[in-house]
């Protein structure tokens, strides 16, 4: 009596599981194999597709398979990469040529060994298939060619039915008639999913063995190619012994095969599992590249289109993000921050942007530290109140309407201003801690941060005046209201538009819009967008080089001295704010421009006065020494270059006291200026300015306010007296 064959013996040992595989398994295997068997009427039409898909004179349209969802990638302007951008499908699509000849091997004996041998469909194998499938009383083998899957995974909905099996074959004999068998076995390693977020090898050989795809090893490959059928199932991650049993059914069948010896069958299987690696934040993932990949989603000049269509670009089209940032720049900003900020610093954090003078590119950007607790923009957000920092562009409109440097202002306090925009009629600031000043220069008001000096100047400039230079200078979105209290830094500005306002004198008098994406290139390289670097012309030169010359004795000899960078020249300013709840120092180089601020991200009213953590903050302590930290490491190494100095004014006029009405220049206090551009009164003599012309005061009659004495005692304010939108007390 004959041996019953190997199909009548797994027939013969059918469990009620095994038969509805059976039954599942014939069905689909009787339509595979009756659309190329079977001439039915009702399978004529689609059954002469098949034979006639890509002839000559073929009325049946070509299979565009559509582009693949790649990853996009967004670099640093060194070249690194920073981040990858991708939605559900994490993908790097490569040529085949790149993956290594048993890699490939691997995947063919695992999914289909006779890929080059057999046609669209394999009768064979499903008849193989279904024995084993059989004997195992589960699906544990499939039938579909690469090309069945292929088509199945691109082209078709994952629905089960005898309709989509016959679509299935159909769009498979029509795509090997329009592809090479080569050109869909790389799109086939490039689409399938290997778990864990990883589609195509690529993705995969990153994930589980952190390599490139050419570096996949012989039981690397196998692994790999065991997860195709079964990702989930066979996750080394969570289920390693199933993923080991897959592993080595693939290894078994290599060795029946000859693709692999003996020996080797042996040794594979004693190969380790790939195992996870410990959490960690993704490289890139802070501040920065959360601000760049918003710009992207939300500003058409980047991408264009429509929101879903940007979408699609960043994290399906795999474009190429050029950003300006620079790593080591980077890093050192938060290092700086993190080793200068007490370790203890409670809800106080600090924010740094630097911004290249010459182009606007950002070069640094820090938010303040731990990213993965603390998600407020503070560079790019809604800004904070930026104290007297803000009185750079009150100096600036100064100019602007011809004052000059050694002209003089009263800086005593009190200094009740006359507003109309004031409920009360008028404005009342006081200087820091109550001091008393005289006449001072304009210099000399800058370098001590003078406070009733600038309110007095800026009710002669004009707060409208103000606005406007702040406008073109930089500080182009802030809410920025023409009110007096403005040059005291009563509006929230962000340290990003503080930095370019500051780069533009560095860049004489001309702006550079701050920007952080360089270009934008699509998968085949051609360039999306290109950022100008066309700069705009804000202040004139000369009154750029002036406030610069002013700024740089802030840093020299005034509030501003814990900044200093040795060998470099820099012009900076410090602000704080009310009851020292902000904290700030922006300065400049002739390379970089630098905003520093300080404060408690999550609340505007937290006080950093006496709060136990670290002594009294004010702009020239921690954010001056934060500036100049990092600002040494930054310069290290590079060629020291100065600013270009003022150009000399042929006869230029003589120096005069700026006064608002009523007031009269007092004789008996006076302030040298030792500025290059001229000071004020010489105390050696009495109403006399130091080149021997008179101090110039105003006609005016009838005139009985008293003038202030400058001998009156220093006034003691507490620390939290005066807080009110019309009442600032800003320390330098």
């Amino acid at each position: 009596m004959p041996e019953p064959s190997r199909l009548g013996k797994a027939v013969g040992r059918l469990s009620a599981k095994g038969l509805r595989v059976i039954v599942q398994w014939a069905v689909t295997t009787a339509v595979a194999g009756g659309i190329l068997a079977v001439g039915s009427a009702v399978l004529f039409n689609q059954a002469r597709a098949f034979f006639t898909a890509g002839e000559a004179g073929s009325d049946v349209a070509r299979i565009e398979l559509a582009p693949l969802a790649t990853r996009s990638v967004l670099y640093a302007a060194d070249g690194t990469i920073l981040q990858y951008l991708h939605g559900e499908e994490d993908r790097l699509p490569v040529p085949i040529d790149k993956v290594p000849p048993h890699v490939v091997k691997a995947v063919l004996d695992a999914e289909d060994e006779r890929f080059y041998e057999h046609g669209p469909l394999d009768l064979r194998s499903m008849t193989r298939a279904l024995v084993s499938n059989l004997e195992a009383g589960e699906v544990t083998e499939g039938g579909s060619t690469i090309t069945q899957q292929l088509v199945k995974t691109a082209l078709l909905n994952p629905k089960q039915d005898v309709n989509r099996k016959l679509q299935e074959a159909s769009l498979a004999i029509r795509l090997e008639r329009q592809m090479t068998k080569t050109e869909i076995l790389e799109r086939y390693l490039n689409t399938v999913y290997f778990g864990n977020g990883a589609y195509g090898l690529q993705a995969a050989a990153e994930l589980y063995y952190q390599t490139g795809v050419e570096k996949l090893s012989l039981g690397q490959g196998i692994l790999l190619a065991g997860l195709i059928r079964n990702p989930v199932g066979a996750d080394p991650y969570n289920n390693p012994e199933d993923a080991r049993g897959r592993r080595d059914v693939i290894i078994d069948r290599m060795g029946r095969l000859g693709d692999i010896t003996p020996e080797q069958v042996i040794e594979l299987k004693t190969e380790p599992l790939p195992t996870p690696l410990p959490e960690k934040e993704v490289a890139g993932t802070n501040y920065f590249t959360r601000h760049v990949v918003d710009q992207l989603l939300n500003d058409p000049k980047y991408l264009g289109g429509t929101d879903a269509e940007r979408n699609r670009l960043v994290f399906r089209g795999g474009i190429s993000i050029h950003t300006t940032i620079i790593p080591r720049a980077q890093d050192m900003a938060e290092q700086t921050i993190a080793d200068t900020l007490p370790a203890n610093r409670g809800p106080f954090n600090a924010a740094l942007v630097s911004v290249e003078p010459a182009s606007g590119a950002v070069r640094a950007a820090v938010s303040g530290l731990d990213f993965a607790n603390h998600k407020i923009d503070l560079v790019t957000g809604k800004g904070r109140q930026v104290g007297s920092a803000f009185k750079m562009f009150t100096l600036m409109a100064a100019l602007e309407q011809g004052d000059i440097p050694a002209d003089t202002i009263l800086g005593s306090y009190p200094c009740v201003i006359p507003d109309p925009n004031s409920i009360i009629g008028k404005w009342d600031p006081t200087n820091a801690e109550g001091e008393s000043a005289g006449v001072l220069s304009l210099t000399e008001a800058t370098v001590g941060s003078v406070n009733c000096a600038f309110a007095r100047l800026i009710k002669l400039v004009g707060p409208d005046k103000v606005v406007d230079v702040a406008r073109r200078m930089g500080v182009k979105k802030a809410d920025l209201a023409p009110l007096l209290s403005i040059t005291l830094g009563s509006r929230d500005v962000t340290p990003l538009e503080m930095a370019a306002a500051y780069a533009t004198l560095a860049n004489d008098g001309e702006y550079h819009e701050p920007y952080f994406i360089d270009r934008v290139e699509d998968r085949d390289g051609n360039v999306l967008f290109k950022q100008s670097t066309k700069g705009e012309r804000a202040v004139s030169v000369a009154n750029a080089r002036t406030v610069t010359q002013t700024l740089m004795q802030v840093v020299q000899r005034g509030t501003g001295t814990a900044a200093q960078v040795p060998r470099w020249q820099v012009a900076g300013k410090t602000g704080s704010t009310d009851n020292n709840v902000d904290a700030w120092f922006v300065g400049v180089t002739p390379k970089l421009a630098t905003a520093v601020w300080m404060g408690a991200p999550a609340s505007n009213a937290i006080s950093m006065y006496n709060v136990g953590i670290f002594p009294k903050v004010y702009g020239g302590t921690y954010p001056a020494m934060i500036f100049s930290a990092f600002m040494k490491q930054f310069l290290a190494g590079q060629a020291v270059i100065d600013f270009a100095p003022p150009e000399r004014v042929p006869n230029q006029r003589a120096p005069k006291f700026l006064a608002l009405d009523g007031e009269v220049a007092p004789t008996d206090r006076r302030t040298d200026d030792n500025s290059p551009n001229g000071g004020g009164p010489n105390p050696n003599q009495p109403g006399q300015l130091p080149n021997g012309l008179p101090v110039t005061i105003p006609n005016i009659p009838n005139i009985s306010i008293p003038v202030p004495d400058i001998t009156i005692p220093k006034v003691s304010i507490p620390p939290i007296d005066r807080v009110t939108p019309t009442t600032r007390r800003n320390r330098g």
